[in-house]
């Protein structure tokens, strides 16, 4: 039986997952009618083409941010909650004050290091314009994410919520207009418009909570120190996350052609990126909890093991709808011309049953201040997907990626747990366990059903999987959590 505290803390977890998930899968939603536009209008040429530009661009965003986006927050957060306004005046100063340097750094560098960059992104044409062009993205992003910081460490979570929509409908307006007109000529303006437009809609919102000052001079740059020394860590896995997906496309550039980039990228943004709205409570809630329970083993392997059975509840049978439901997604959402990047996609979301598992692990070292282990551990991941990928499309081509995808996620979940046993004395508990072992082999099982002969066969035997992946689902959250019992009391009260 489970209690009413744990209950409630069950009801905690499965609320915030869902209210930033669910926010997550409205942009989804708004962005796969854009991905399917763009997909029409480009092709896959020019889909591959918008991947190696977003790519490079976000890794030279991570390489110079100084990982302000993400340390800020926990600073900004302490004083919001100590309720010193004339404090959180002073310090949203000194994050603004090193967004603004931090995004003219990085445009510099962007716009010097053009040639470079397009060397190595690119084995054809000369893209040195291109990424000058594209490097006030790079500044508009530092300006966005200093922004964005303030925002989440005051608590405006609806302020966020909103910026996130607009954002992403503005994107779509964009884009598809200009892509209509001039193709794949329109992919540098399109870039540069949606990254205005994200940074126009942040600041108007962030400056009605807290208007423009920038007074202050050295000692408010001097402040800013410490925080930066916080998200060293933090900015230097991005960059080797970044500089990952930039080796990986560009490999597949050079050794296969722009199609294989844009076919890998599909497949990559519907099974990775769109799994990875489940994921999306993580930093937001999940984090700043176990940060609170750190010292107290106990309560911390707690916290790891409920965060980990509710996100494998909620993402198991999206899991197992995906792949079964891939050879008419793919099609639908992008285009016909996608369909040969089914089979990697469908293997490839296996991997994401690993990822609901080492995340909420892999936060441990997070929340402990373990900043190096951090590093390692996600560098180790790094250098085994290249590696993976470099040999799975030797073998099979873009299937092959898909099952080097989830052998990595497979590795990099047995390397969190075996750390976080030796040094935190983590153990995954019973639930965990059954969990994964009744929700993974039904993954599995959705794969195998898109391998039947008959489409009657692969119809029928991928629905039945689905449904006894949400039934088991719901029923265990129905047992654990009190969200039910609270919603018939708001039913019956209004009645």
């Amino acid at each position: 039986m489970v209690d009413e505290e744990a209950k409630d803390n069950y009801s905690h977890v499965l609320k915030y997952t869902g209210i930033f998930g669910g926010v997550q899968g409205l942009n989804i939603l708004v962005g796969i009618a854009r991905t399917k536009f763009a997909a029409l209008l480009l092709g896959p040429s020019g889909m591959g083409l918008v991947s190696l530009f977003n790519s490079t661009i976000s890794f030279m965003s991570q390489a110079t941010s100084l990982g302000l986006s993400f340390s800020a927050v926990k600073h900004i957060s302490e004083i919001f909650d100590s309720g010193d306004t004339a404090r959180i005046s002073h310090f949203i100063k000194v994050v603004r004050v090193w967004s603004l340097l931090t995004a003219m750094a990085g445009m510099v560098l962007c716009a010097v290091l053009g040639p470079l960059l397009s060397d190595y992104t690119f084995a054809w044409g000369d893209h040195t314009l291109h990424f000058m062009l594209l490097s006030p993205v790079v500044g508009m992003m530092a300006i966005t994410g200093g922004e964005a910081a303030i925002l989440k460490g005051a608590h405006k979570l609806r302020a966020l919520a909103v910026i996130q929509v607009l954002c992403v409908v503005a994107s779509l307006v964009i884009s598809v207009p200009v892509y209509f007109f001039f193709g794949m000529q329109g992919i540098v303006p399109v870039l540069l418009l949606v990254a205005m437009a994200d940074m126009a809609f942040t600041l108007r919102y962030s400056y009605r909570y807290y208007p423009l000052s920038l007074s202050g001079g050295r000692s408010v740059v001097r402040e800013g120190l410490p925080m930066l020394r916080l998200g060293v860590a933090f900015v230097l896995t991005g960059i080797m996350g970044s500089g990952t997906e930039v080796v990986i496309r560009s490999f597949l550039n050079v050794n296969a052609g722009l199609d294989v980039v844009g076919l890998y990228n599909a497949g990559y943004v519907l099974t990775i990126t769109y799994a990875g709205l489940v994921f999306s409570a993580m930093e937001t809630d999940y984090f700043p909890r176990l940060s609170a329970v750190h010292k107290d083993l106990a309560a911390a392997t707690l916290t790891v093991n409920r965060q980990i059975e509710v996100s494998l509840l909620i993402i198991s049978p999206m899991l197992a709808l995906l792949v079964a439901a891939l050879p008419l997604l793919m099609p639908a959402l992008y285009s016909g011309s996608f369909s040969p990047v089914v089979p990697m996609a469908q293997v490839a979301a296996l991997s994401m049953y690993f990822k609901a598992v080492s995340l909420p692990v892999e936060y441990m070292t997070l929340a402990h201040g373990d900043s190096l282990a951090y590093f390692v551990l996600e560098g180790i991941y790094d250098v085994v997907v290249v590696a993976l990928i470099i040999w799975g499309f030797g073998r099979w081509g873009l299937f092959g990626t898909g099952v080097a995808l989830t052998i990595a996620h497979a590795i990099d979940l047995l390397m969190a747990l075996a750390y976080t046993h030796a040094r935190y004395r983590y153990t995954p508990s019973a639930p965990v366990c059954r969990y994964a072992l009744l929700q993974m082999p039904l993954g599995a099982a959705a794969f195998a059903a898109t391998l039947l002969p008959q489409m009657w066969m692969r119809i029928t035997a991928g629905a039945a999987i689905v449904a006894v992946s949400t039934a088991c689902s719901l029923y265990i959250l129905y047992k654990k959590t009190s969200l039910w019992n609270k919603l018939k009391q708001k039913i019956t009260r209004h009645g």
